[in-house]
């Protein structure tokens, strides 16, 4: 069984966009300030495999594979655990960047199973990760 599941969020980042950019699109450093992110493997100058695990017991394993890196979007194809995409939009703002998430992916496995039932605590669950990244992105982009 699979589920499918769409994420989006606006959050204000107090630093300026190519700050911002630079931070998002150095994968290998993510552990360093993005608490829900393990680890972080290079494949080659456009992938890299990405262990994450927010506050329920699993942890994802995830291949991501660069599709934009423009100073404005940032987009990676995403396959492993979920399969999709994850895009970000950097706008420059008078306090910084707004930096609003797309994220489609489908959930398979035992996850995906499990899904029809988890599907409130996975959505929570997908929100803590995205709190850890707004306020870790903060802290490296030299805003917070």
């Amino acid at each position: 069984m699979r589920a499918t599941y769409t994420f989006s969020g606006t959050w204000d980042v107090p630093a300026p966009p190519a700050a911002v950019h630079a931070v998002l699109v150095d994968l290998e450093h993510y552990p360093s300030w993005w608490p829900q992110v393990r680890a972080v493997a290079s494949l080659g100058p456009d992938d890299a495999r990405v262990l994450c695990r927010s506050v329920l017991p699993y942890t994802l394993d995830l291949v991501l594979h660069a599709v934009s890196r423009s100073p404005a979007r940032l987009e990676v194809a995403v396959s492993g655990d979920l399969a999709g995409s994850v895009c970000f939009w950097l706008t420059p703002t008078a306090a910084g960047t707004r930096l609003d998430l797309a994220q489609e992916v489908v959930v398979g496995g035992l996850l995906g199973v499990a899904s029809s039932v988890l599907s409130p605590v996975l959505r929570w669950n997908h929100h803590r990760m995205m709190a850890g990244c707004v306020a870790g992105l903060a802290v490296a982009a030299g805003g917070g």
